[in-house]
């Protein structure tokens, strides 16, 4: 793999998921005995990066008692985003901003990870490096998403991302980054979306197509059927 580090969002409040997360953080919560954010180490593992850098915020203190707890040989670090929650932009700068390398993995842990996804991931690293690109998404039609309710976030045509009238891809919560994206930003606090429109703009945001079905907790409704159907 030549990506050395992966980052894994996890200071969010997880307000759709109440009363569950009240005292349990959203990557907290298991299916199949499996917490979601276990399910993401497991699969960083099998993608052989051995380093994992984890932001945190909403109850912080038991992010840190299970990652404590865990039984791994990685080296994870765990980045609290500070005095304020810093969005989804601002959390991944602040974990990266002093890091002398380049390229990082990014996931969100409330899709339901598992490795069977290492090969569109090894895939999409492989499309990252041959184009020489900053920043592409695992995206994945929305016939493929579990929740039917969800609406597309984009059109994909010839590798490339557009926001027109058929967005008929979902954006699955994994992407690659360069941290030469952010060098434009000047605040702290803002959302990955900003980083996006700016680079669909310039006809620059690529992706990758998973086939895998796409297994995503927006909320209690969701968490309920998946829990039934494992």
């Amino acid at each position: 793999m030549q990506i050395n580090t992966a980052l894994i969002l996890c200071a969010g409040f997880g307000k759709r998921l109440l009363p569950l997360t009240q005292s349990t953080p959203k990557p907290l919560l298991k299916i199949g005995q499996i917490t979601l954010l276990e399910r993401t180490i497991k699969l960083i593992e099998k993608l052989q990066i051995k380093k994992i850098k984890i932001n945190t915020f909403y109850l912080s203190k038991e992010i840190k008692k299970f990652v404590d707890q865990l039984k791994t040989n990685l080296d994870i670090q765990l980045i609290e985003d500070g005095n304020e929650i810093l969005d989804t932009g601002g959390g991944i700068f602040n974990m990266i901003k002093d890091s002398s390398e380049e390229n990082f993995l990014v996931f969100n842990p409330d899709t339901l990870w598992n490795e069977n996804y290492d090969k569109n991931i090894t895939k999409m690293v492989d499309l990252y490096f041959r184009k020489q690109i900053n920043n592409i998404l695992l995206v994945v039609p929305k016939d493929l998403s579990f929740d039917k309710r969800l609406k597309g976030d984009f059109n994909l045509i010839n590798e490339k991302l557009t926001k027109d009238n058929n967005k008929n891809f979902i954006y699955t919560g994994c992407q690659i980054i360069n941290k030469n994206i952010f060098s434009k930003i000047t605040k702290k606090k803002f959302s990955m979306n900003e980083i996006w429109n700016s680079q669909l703009k310039e006809s620059r945001l690529f992706a990758y197509e998973s086939n895998i079905e796409f297994l995503h907790v927006t909320d209690l409704e969701i968490y309920n059927k998946i829990l039934k159907n494992q």
